[in-house]
């Protein structure tokens, strides 16, 4: 087998990694064409797993109602959080209900069986291999659905990755709504169509922040502090603004 450097092919890949936009308002007059779902969900059918369980299930949403009940949820807890006061910049989760595309992320943790685990249920080295286990299944469905993202970013899409389900009243408020087994679990809510408005790119590290050569370089550690500082200061700046006015 030849091995060949395709630089050209590089180059349409971040083409398209690079211009994946976030978006949280949609026009809500575009109807998404079931070509275009079946198109996004190969890409996630190509995901790496471990074990090769492919442990990931892709419910589309196409029903109006059912897709505002899952915004209504969203918005429910975003008033909770407002509630607890825990300061968080949370999206508008209103956008939910106009997206044109949605499609809802399940997985079965039953599946991290299926990875490297001990026998004896009760044992302490058994419990650390569970959670590498469980680990193993997210980063899985995770590799799915970022191939998913960026299907619908080529296609020309913008995209909302929700991912803010794992408290158990997420599970209980959309399991039923969805039909889904009670042993399954909502992991993420992809939402993708044509921005309402104009999306802007947001910050992103630059590449020497985010790696080292051979050993990590300690001039990228950050202590307790600093983070804490970054949350305080920057957060809510990285997170909803445009990388080119952030100061």
């Amino acid at each position: 087998m030849t091995f060949k450097v395709t630089k050209e092919r590089y180059d349409a890949l971040m083409d398209v990694v690079m211009n994946r936009m976030t978006v949280r308002a949609f026009d809500q007059d575009y109807e998404v064409p079931k070509s275009h779902y079946e198109l996004i969900l190969e890409a996630a059918r190509h995901g790496p797993s471990g074990a090769n369980t492919q442990p990931w299930h892709y419910i589309v949403i196409t029903e109006p109602q059912i897709k505002q009940s899952l915004a209504e949820y969203f918005v429910k807890e975003q008033r909770q959080r407002a509630k607890l006061k825990m300061k968080f910049p949370t999206p508008d989760y209103r956008g939910l209900g106009a997206a044109p595309g949605v499609i809802v992320v399940v997985s079965d943790f039953r599946w991290t069986k299926a990875f490297p685990n001990l026998r004896e249920e009760d044992s302490k080295l058994n419990a650390m291999y569970k959670e590498n286990a469980e680990r193993i299944l997210l980063q899985s469905v995770a590799a799915s659905t970022m191939s998913a993202h960026l299907a619908a970013s080529a296609l020309g899409y913008s995209v909302w990755w929700i991912t803010a389900i794992g408290q158990q009243e997420a599970q209980d408020a959309i399991k039923p709504l969805l039909g889904i087994p009670e042993e399954l679990s909502v992991l993420d809510v992809m939402c993708f169509g044509p921005s309402k408005k104009e999306p802007y790119k947001r910050w992103k590290k630059s590449l020497n922040e985010i790696f080292s050569w051979n050993t990590f370089d300690q001039a990228h550690f950050l202590t307790e502090k600093e983070i804490d500082t970054w949350i305080q200061t920057q957060r809510s700046k990285v997170m909803y603004r445009d990388e080119a006015k952030i100061d």
